[in-house]
């Protein structure tokens, strides 16, 4: 099985976070899922990247860079897939 490199902080109730995951489960990428109104360290540290703003879907890859409420597009553009 792949192990998730991608990491997403959203909640159940976000449209744009259930059609980032969505996008990724149909380019069969695997992420980890995180619901920051569960975790209450995940909903500050989005906060943190988000220089104090809770913008979700944050998406945070391997290599440390995130993108915050990202279209389909530029999750494809920053996976280097099409979209």
């Amino acid at each position: 099985m792949i192990q998730p490199t991608l990491t997403i902080y959203g909640a159940d109730w976000c449209p744009d976070c259930r059609r980032s995951k969505q996008f990724l489960f149909n380019q069969n990428i695997p992420f980890t899922w995180i619901d920051v109104d569960q975790d209450e360290n995940a909903s500050d540290l989005v906060k943190q990247m988000n220089n104090g703003n809770r913008i979700i879907p944050t998406i945070i890859f391997e290599d440390g860079s995130f993108l915050a409420e990202p279209s389909d597009r530029a999750l494809a553009d920053k996976l280097g897939i099409p979209a």
